[in-house]
C-alpha cells in the first residue's frame, strides 16, 4: 500500500475516495487523536481530505484543517500545533492524473516503516475502533501555519547582500517561497506563479529538461540565480547565474560542505555522487549512507553527529530546523551561500565532476535475482553494502545494483573518477546482473 513516498497513484484507480476514507479510519484508530491535514493543488485534493476527514472523526480524532499548503508547511504544522499526525494529500512531482496521501510525525519526519505497515493492516483487515456518536472527533481551520513557517525561515538565515532570484513555482503549493525571499530583501522575479493542480506551465518534476524557461529566463536578465520547486514544495533544485542547470549531486555537495565539518556526518543514499564524498573529505567530514527515499535520510538524520541530509531527487534536510524535506527553506539557504560567498556559477565549479553510468535490464523474478546477485557479489569484493540494493565500493569508484520499485526491472549504476573505469565498473555489473537472471530462469 505505502511506497517510500506514502500511498500515490492515478485518480480513481490507485487513489480512491474509499482509500482516503479508510486511511482516515486507520489513522484515527491506531491512537493518533489530533491530526493536521494539508493538500496541494490538485482539485482532487478537495475530495481526497473531506474522506480522510470522515474517517478520522468517525474514529475519535479531532482534525486540524490547514486547506491548501506545501508539504513542509504541513510538516512543521504537525508539532507547532501539538498534534500527534499530519496527513498530506499531494501526489508531489507526479503528473496532474495523480494523488496521494503523505503521513507526518511531530518531528516532521514522514512515518517509518512499523507505523506505515500498521496503517496497512488496519485497512487490510477494515480494523477501525469507531467512536459512539457523541465521541465523534470534532474539525477546526486554522490559518496560521503559514505565518509560522515564514518566521521559522526568516530565522534560519541571514543575508548579507540579497541577491535577485527567479522562482519558478511550477503553478504548486511552493508560493510561500518568493513572498519570504522578498520580505528577506531580495528582487524576486516568479515564474508559474498560479496554482493550478493541471500543472498548464510545466511538468511539476523540476529537472533539467523542464526547466529550459527558467535557465532562458535567468540567462537573459540580471538574475543571480534560479530556484524551481515540484508541486508540493518538498524539493528544491536550482539554475546558477549563467542560465545554467545545477547539476543535483553538486547542489547536494554545496549544501552538504556548508553544513558540515571537521568530524561531521552528512546522510545521502546508496546512489549519491563520489563528488559528494570528495568534496566532504576536504571540509573534514564523512558520507553516512542510507536507503533511497527521504524518510530513510531523515532517520539516519536524527542521530547526534548527522548535521545535514539530502537525496539528489531534490530533498534536503537540516535537522536542527525540521526532519522534513523543506523546500522554501532549501530556497532560502542557497540564496544565503549566493549572498555570502558569490555567484552560484562558482560554487559549482568547485565541485568534481565525474563519469556516471545507469541503465536497467528487464528481470522478471526481481527477488531470485537480487539474492544471486548478492550470493556473488559477496564472493569477489571486500566492500559490500546491501542496505538497498547491492553497493560494491572499490579503490576507484563504485556499482549498485537496485531492483525497481514499481518495475520488472533492475536499475545499474556506476561511477568512477576516470571513463575507462567507469566503463569497466559497469560492465562487471551488467555481467552480474545477466549471470544471476539466468541462473535464475533456469531454475
Amino acid at each position: 500500500m505505502f511506497g517510500t513516498s506514502g500511498i500515490r497513484g492515478p485518480l480513481g484507480e490507485e487513489m480512491t475516495a474509499q482509500v482516503a476514507l479508510s486511511v482516515g479510519r486507520a489513522v484515527g484508530s491506531d491512537g493518533y487523536d489530533r491530526v493536521v491535514i494539508g493538500r496541494d493543488v490538485r482539485e482532487s485534493g478537495r475530495m481526497l481530505a473531506d474522506a480522510l476527514t470522515a474517517g478520522l472523526r468517525e474514529c475519535g480524532s479531532d482534525v486540524i484543517d490547514l486547506g491548501l499548503e506545501s508539504t513542509p508547511t504541513v510538516a512543521r504544522a504537525v508539532g507547532h500545533y501539538d498534534a500527534d499526525a499530519g496527513i498530506v494529500v499531494t501526489a508531489s512531482h507526479n503528473p496532474p492524473t495523480d494523488n496521494g496521501i503523505k503521513l507526518w510525525t511531530p518531528s516532521g519526519k514522514a512515518f517509518g516503516p512499523d507505523q506505515r505497515e500498521s496503517i496497512a493492516r488496519r485497512v487490510r483487515e477494515a480494523d477501525y475502533s469507531h467512536a459512539e456518536w457523541d465521541a465523534l472527533g470534532r474539525k477546526r481551520r486554522v490559518e496560521t501555519a503559514r505565518e509560522h513557517h515564514a518566521q521559522r525561515l526568516i530565522e534560519a538565515v541571514d543575508l548579507e547582500e540579497p541577491p535577485r532570484v527567479v522562482v519558478d513555482l511550477g503553478n504548486g503549493a511552493g508560493t510561500l517561497t518568493p513572498r519570504v525571499l522578498a520580505d528577506l530583501g531580495c528582487r524576486v522575479y516568479t515564474l508559474n506563479g498560479q496554482p493550478d493542480g493541471a500543472f498548464p506551465g510545466r511538468p511539476s518534476e523540476p529537472n533539467r529538461e523542464t526547466l529550459e524557461g527558467l535557465a532562458t529566463f535567468v540567462g537573459e536578465t540580471d538574475a543571480d540565480l534560479g530556484l524551481a520547486h515540484d508541486g508540493d514544495a518538498d524539493r528544491l533544485v536550482a539554475v546558477d547565474d549563467t542560465g545554467q542547470f545545477v547539476p543535483k549531486d553538486a547542489l547536494l555537495a554545496i549544501f552538504a560542505t556548508s553544513a558540515a565539518g571537521e568530524g561531521d556526518r552528512v546522510a545521502a543514499p546508496v546512489d549519491t555522487s563520489l563528488a559528494v564524498d570528495d568534496a566532504l573529505e576536504a571540509v573534514g567530514a564523512t558520507v553516512t549512507r542510507t536507503s533511497v527515499g527521504d524518510v530513510y535520510v531523515a532517520e539516519r538524520a536524527t542521530e547526534p553527529d548527522v548535521v545535514f541530509g539530502g537525496e539528489p531527487s531534490g530533498a534536503w534536510i537540516w535537522p536542527t530546523e525540521t526532519l522534513c524535506p523543506d523546500g522554501p527553506l532549501a530556497a532560502c539557504k542557497l540564496v544565503e551561500l549566493v549572498s555570502k560567498q558569490g555567484p552560484l556559477s562558482t560554487l559549482v565549479d568547485s565541485i568534481e565532476s565525474y563519469p556516471i553510468r545507469r541503465d536497467s535490464l528487464e528481470i522478471d523474478q526481481k527477488v531470485a535475482t537480487m539474492d544471486a546477485v548478492s550470493r556473488q557479489v559477496e564472493g569477489r569484493f571486500d566492500d559490500v553494502d546491501a542496505m538497498d540494493g547491492v553497493r560494491v565500493e572499490t579503490d576507484d569508484g563504485w556499482f549498485l545494483i537496485r531492483p525497481s520499485g514499481t518495475e520488472p526491472v533492475v536499475r545499474i549504476t556506476a561511477q568512477a573518477r576516470a571513463d575507462s573505469t567507469v566503463d569497466r565498473l559497469f560492465e562487471t555489473a551488467c555481467e552480474i546482473v545477466i549471470a544471476a537472471r539466468d541462473k535464475t530462469d533456469r531454475k
